[in-house]
């Protein structure tokens, strides 16, 4: 008769086998402590020691948010965060007009005129609107915003994006979007199925996009969002102009390392997307050396806003 593991049983016995390799260091006058972790190493030091610039980051979601994500920044030593509200319609009977749009806007520049040194605001668009899209882009300028957030209402590479892409090229913007591919079962890659917005961009957007306007510089999001990566890095590989964040919740081994091999040192921006000990911890957790490590949580992002006339200091 086969062995029946019990659950419960299981459970205790480990628990017992735990007490009893810590009563029996006890006895023997050891530590498991000091047996199994090097009391020499500091997590925060190691934290601390990088500069930190987040390309992915959200406010407006409630009260005080613009302060909750402050004190996260701090204990991480984030310096600069790279902020923007989209607005989304996961229901598809959430309203996304022009009022929204401005709105999630406002929110942004005020964050950023009440804390100048520590945000970059982006704006955001629905590019059905396209008249108040290329009004939104005029004001949102002039109060301060220097990039642009999209989302899932329009891919990247619909005809629509067009003249809004070819406004933000002559006024030198970085072109941020919302992306994600979903992890193929079977041979099958499920694109669009799953309860997917239609409309999310895909690597296959951007490649098609960057490749009609070599002279945009396009970012895609948070390769740690849940999606592919894998296919997402490969991708992407040959396409110079679209840089790839790493934030998200996700920490699957190896996805910085694999990112860097495909894509280069280059074209990776440290980012969170809210996941702000993930953010960081998934650097850290890689095998880049030091010098690859310093690129992607600060200086390749700096070095993308400076070629298009913003440096950040």
């Amino acid at each position: 008769m086969p062995n029946i593991v019990n659950r419960k049983k299981f459970l205790i016995d480990t628990a017992a086998s735990a007490a009893g390799v810590m009563i029996g260091s006890n006895f023997l006058g050891c530590s498991v402590e000091k047996k199994l972790v090097n009391t020499d190493y500091s997590v925060m030091s190691e934290v601390l020691k990088y500069r930190k610039f987040d390309a992915h980051s959200h406010v407006g979601f409630r009260p005080r948010h613009v302060e909750e994500i402050l004190d996260f920044a701090d204990r991480l030593g984030i310096e600069k965060m790279c902020i923007s509200s989209p607005v989304s319609n996961y229901s598809g009977n959430e309203p996304e007009g022009p009022e929204e749009i401005r709105k999630a806007n406002n929110s942004v520049i005020d964050a950023v005129k009440r804390y100048p040194d520590r945000f970059i605001g982006y704006l955001t668009l629905n590019p059905r609107y396209q008249k108040e899209s290329m009004e939104e882009i005029s004001r949102c300028v002039d109060q301060g915003l220097s990039g642009y957030k999209g989302y899932t209402q329009v891919k990247i590479n619909d005809p629509l994006y067009y003249p809004l892409i070819e406004r933000f090229i002559d006024l030198k913007m970085l072109i941020f979007m919302h992306a994600f591919c979903q992890i193929g079962m079977g041979g099958y890659r499920m694109k669009y199925d799953v309860g997917m917005v239609p409309n999310t961009s895909i690597p296959e957007d951007f490649v098609d996009v960057a490749k009609r306007y070599p002279e945009g510089i396009f970012q895609f999001a948070h390769i740690g969002g849940g999606g592919d990566w894998e296919y997402e890095c490969k991708m992407l590989k040959d396409s110079p102009n679209v840089y790839v964040d790493t934030s998200g919740s996700n920490n699957e081994e190896n996805m910085i390392d694999f990112a860097v091999k495909h894509l280069g040192e280059d074209r990776l921006f440290f980012g969170t997307d809210s996941s702000y000990y993930q953010g960081v911890g998934k650097i850290l957790a890689s095998n880049l050396n030091e010098s690859q490590k310093k690129k992607i949580f600060f200086d390749n992002y700096k070095y993308v806003l400076k070629k298009l006339g913003r440096d950040v200091g």
